[in-house]
Parts: C-alpha cells; structure tokens; sequence
C-alpha cells in the first residue's frame, strides 16, 4: 500500500508481520532505502535512498494520511506507516532479478487478521512487534512517534 506524497516524498501502510524490523532500525539511525523491482518487461531496479520515520497508530498525522490516501479504510491489521524523504534515485540493471507472473493478493493475511479480531492483533503486536531481532525498541506504542 505505498503512495507517492510528493516530488521527494513516499509512503507505504505497514501491516502486521512477525517482526517490526524496520521502525527499530529507523529509530537508531533514519537512512531508509526502499528498493523496486521490475518482475516483468524489461530488466530493472530503482532505488530511494533518504530519510525515514515512522508514522505511529493514533497520532495526528496517521489520521491525516489515512484519510488523504486510504479513505480512511485501512485493512485490519494496519499496523504504522513507514515515511521516507528520498534525496537520491538510482537506477540499475536488474539482469539478475527472475521474470514473474503476478496472479493475486494472497488472503491468508486478511484472514488471519479477521480470525485475530482487533483485540487480538493488538496482543500479537505486544508479544511481537514491540522489540526487533536484535534487541532494539520499535516504539510501536510511542504515540508521539518518536
């Protein structure tokens, strides 16, 4: 669920998974890179390179954002959303990156998330989400989004 904001600016929803990786290591340090790849046509990749944060559940500008950009309708188990200002774009071969036939969405993240209910999502993100692999703090319940 990535959206463009601006010339410099993206964002993507970020949904429950077994590890919250990527909001602790921007707390430690906010160089982010987020990486495309072309699955089809011709052989690409394309990089943003930049700084990035963490937009926490329930601050002021989750809700903007989420009604801006998602009709305030996020799936169940949105969990944050991930905001990167890039400086720099490049592009590179991508002659190593395999040819694929998307087909469709996979449902087993939406069931789960329904058979979870949002109770249940909230204690999966406490027992899992709130301290990366190695050790480091996501703040996923620090409103203040630091």
């Amino acid at each position: 669920m990535f959206r463009i904001l601006g010339d410099n600016a993206v964002m993507y929803l970020d949904r429950t998974g077994s590890g919250n990786e990527t909001a602790a290591h921007l707390r430690i340090d906010p160089r982010l890179t987020i990486m495309f790849c072309a699955l089809e046509g011709p052989p690409l990749i394309m990089r943003l390179y930049g700084k990035g944060r963490v937009i926490h559940r329930g601050s002021t500008e989750y809700a903007q954002l989420l009604a801006e950009h998602f009709d305030n309708d996020p799936p169940l188990g949105a969990r944050q959303m991930v905001h990167l200002d890039f400086d720099l774009v490049q592009t590179s071969c991508g002659y190593g990156v395999p040819l694929f036939d998307y087909r469709e969405e996979r449902p087993q993240m939406d069931q789960w998330a329904q058979a979870k209910g949002e109770d249940g999502i909230e204690a999966y993100w406490r027992e899992k989400n709130q301290v990366s692999l190695d050790g480091f703090p996501t703040g996923l319940f620090d409103s203040a989004g630091s």
